[in-house]
């Protein structure tokens, strides 16, 4: 059995697709559905009782953040696979059976993903590499973007490679993922200090520490709107992607990795924001488009250095600070 889990938050409309796409054709196993609410206003919970009452439904009464609702979801769930879908995703048909099937195929096989095509039809890059100093410093100088066919230079976001092929990736997006449960118990739930993003980069490193492989597998499809909760507030969420990316980095790399990744990050959003603010001085098309770019660069850069300065003052000990040097300054209240 397979089981699907929804974590969902005031997205009512694409809620609905994504259930109404979860029919036998996407999937030839049995299949039992749980919904995980992140307490929306929208009635999200209201229209999956009236329209799939035979849906599991939990909502949590505040807003729990993406990897602790799915660990909920998990907890309840019994399947032998475990899917994770993000509630503005459309299952295509025989999606999850070709997933299920490559893991049939391939006992190692603990993570596997199908290939995203966004809403206007386009591919989604749903595969990254794990990101490191090297390809940060592509990134700050938009290399990745000037050399989009160097293998070299695009280490990270894998523009050179057209993602048309099943192999092995370091990250999965948390988009869609489908576990094996053998490999869940293994390696354990989502990292709940996540609250939004940052746990695919974290989880997938854990499955490959505990040597179950991360696959990637073109011949299943789903389309993925994105956007839909992260709409709400997109600075907000700009920033809360930053934050998840430097717990990552605390977590994995040694303090002078996260120095390095620390002033690459801000050498980036520093010329993001001065290359979208000469575009809206231009006067070029989409500057509405510039603006909200700057914004969201400066907004980013500002939490940034923030929170440099507050682990600085941390580190400096407690006759210069009043604090003393193994004080741990939180990244802030995610919830």
């Amino acid at each position: 059995m397979v089981s699907v889990i929804i974590v969902s938050w005031n997205a009512r409309e694409y809620l609905m697709q994504c259930l109404s796409s979860l029919c036998a054709e996407v999937c030839r196993y049995p299949m039992e559905i749980i919904v995980v609410d992140n307490a929306s206003t929208d009635g999200s919970s209201e229209a999956v009782r009236n329209w799939y009452p035979h849906i599991k439904l939990i909502e949590n009464s505040t807003n729990l953040g993406f990897a602790k609702a799915n660990n909920i979801g998990i907890s309840a769930s019994s399947g032998q696979y475990v899917c994770l879908i993000n509630s503005d995703t459309k299952v295509l048909p025989d999606c999850i059976t070709r997933l299920v099937d490559y893991c049939e195929a391939h006992p190692k096989g603990g993570m596997v993903g199908p290939r995203i095509i966004g809403g206007d039809g386009k591919l989604q890059r749903s595969c990254r590499g794990f990101p490191s100093i090297w390809n940060m410093f592509c990134m700050a100088l938009a290399l990745d973007r000037l050399f989009p066919s160097c293998k070299l230079f695009t280490g990270y976001l894998l523009r050179h490679w057209p993602q048309d092929s099943v192999g092995p990736v370091d990250i999965l997006s948390g988009c869609f993922w489908l576990v094996r449960r053998q490999a869940l118990e293994e390696v354990g739930l989502l990292d709940e200090s996540f609250f939004m993003y940052g746990e695919d980069m974290d989880w997938c490193k854990r499955f490959w520490s505990h040597k179950w492989k991360v696959v990637f597998v073109p011949l299943a499809e789903a389309i993925h709107y994105g956007g839909a909760s992260s709409s709400k507030a997109p600075v907000q969420f700009y920033v809360e992607r930053h934050r998840a990316d430097l717990r990552y980095w605390r977590k994995h790399h040694s303090r002078l990795a996260v120095a390095c990744y620390f002033m690459l990050t801000c050498l980036r959003l520093l010329l993001r924001a001065a290359g979208y603010s000469l575009t809206f001085l231009c006067g070029r098309p989409a500057r509405e488009d510039c603006r909200h770019k700057v914004c969201r660069s400066l907004a980013a850069l500002r939490w940034m250095l923030s929170t440099g300065i507050k682990q600085r003052k941390c580190s400096l000990g407690p006759n210069l600070s009043g604090a003393t040097s193994t004080t741990r300054i939180p990244l802030a209240n995610q919830s």
